[in-house]
């Protein structure tokens, strides 16, 4: 099993090169530099951005069976009620992905 868990560690392409003794593998952590810290802060970024793109995609298909919902007989009323209560909560967790982008990025970025 070490031989799949070093590829995979390789294949993450997280800066780490594991070396297998055939019994373990070790992980030698590089410094944390400015440039290592900003890769890292654009990392996490990138990460922050497919966790907004989930959450919207969620929103979508939650207001398309809504839509469908209202075809099949749903009030007017209280589609718009839970369109806008969806929309609410698609804000509400979009704003906590940023504060913990915002916490995180300024953790990294402490010498």
């Amino acid at each position: 099993m070490l031989q799949p868990i070093e590829r995979a560690i390789i294949a993450a392409n997280i800066g780490i090169n594991p070396q297998n003794d055939g019994n373990q593998i070790r992980l030698f952590l590089p410094p944390l530099t400015e440039e290592r810290r900003r890769e890292l802060v654009k990392k996490c970024q990138g990460e922050g951005e497919h966790s907004k793109v989930a959450i919207r995609n969620i929103r979508r298909d939650a207001l398309e069976h809504i839509k469908k919902l209202q075809k099949n007989g749903l009030s007017e009323d209280i589609a718009k009620d839970t369109e806008t209560n969806i929309q609410d909560l698609t804000n509400k967790f979009i704003s906590e992905v940023d504060k913990h982008l915002s916490s995180k990025e300024k953790e990294i970025m402490f010498v």
